[in-house]
Order: structure tokens, then sequence, then C-alpha cells
């Protein structure tokens, strides 16, 4: 059991100074705990270092991931665009990354469409970078805001 928790805190570890290392993320402490990420005004999640991670999204597209078994409703706020994912072995690194980076991605697109983020964040494809994670064309439709048919 400890060598498991020492596992998971290693992972967390590893995924805290991954996202820190994207352009224009801030990590700092979460005011419940566990370390924060944020992109401008924007919070993309947050980790407990048990291997709690929550995530912000927009609301359909928390709805497809969890239907589609990504994640899971917040352990919490089960009616927002929030998701909790539990890592709980290292196997679960490459995913946690993900779902932080198709936040990150929606967020950055978002703030790009503001004046000051536009130039801020031109730096970043996000569309380059969404078609690299491969989404399923049911996220890619809810993270561009399209119907899913389209």
């Amino acid at each position: 059991m400890a060598s498991q928790r020492a596992a998971v805190t290693a992972t967390v570890d590893r995924l805290i100074e991954e996202v820190g290392s994207w352009p224009h993320i801030e990590v700092g402490e979460h005011r419940f705990g566990g370390t924060e990420f944020r992109v401008g005004p924007r919070e993309i999640g947050h980790v407990h270092e048990w291997g709690m991670l929550d995530i912000a999204y927009l609301r359909r597209l928390r709805d497809v991931l969890i239907e589609e078994g990504h994640t899971g409703v917040h352990h919490l706020l089960t009616e927002s665009g929030w998701t909790t994912y539990y890592i709980e072995s290292t196997d679960e690194f490459d995913h946690a990354r993900w779902l932080l980076r198709l936040s990150y991605l929606y967020h950055v697109a978002v703030l790009q469409r503001t004046p000051a983020g536009s130039e801020e964040l031109a730096d970043v494809d996000v569309e380059a970078e969404l078609a690299a994670l491969a989404p399923s064309d049911t996220v890619r439709a809810a993270f561009e805001r399209k119907p899913a048919s389209a």
C-alpha cells in the first residue's frame, strides 16, 4: 500500500512538473489544498498529492468526456463543468496529462478570442495541438462548440 501511495505521489509530481512547463501556465497552491494550474485568469484544474485531479471544462465538453469514460463527475460540483479523475497508478499519467491538455487548449482558445489573449497567447497553435491529442469526433465537436453531426 505504501509503495502504491508513493507511486501515485511520484506520478502527481511528474504531472505538476509537466503541466508547469506548458506555455503561459502558472502553478500555485489551490485554495482547497493541492496544486493549481492557471492560464491567464482561468484555472484549468488542480491536483492533490493523493491523486485526485479536478479539471475545468465547458459543461457540454465535460458531459461528452464523462459519457466516453475519460473522466468522472466532479466529486462535489456535480452540475458544473468540472470533472474529477483519480490517478491510482503510474499508468494513468498519460491520460491525466491528456485531460489537462484538453482543458488547457480549450481555455487558451477562449482567451485567444479576447483582445489581450489574442496577442499574448498567439504562440499556442490550438488547432494543431488539438489534432495531436486525437480526440473523438464527439469530443472535438463539443470542444469547438459545434453540433455533434457537424
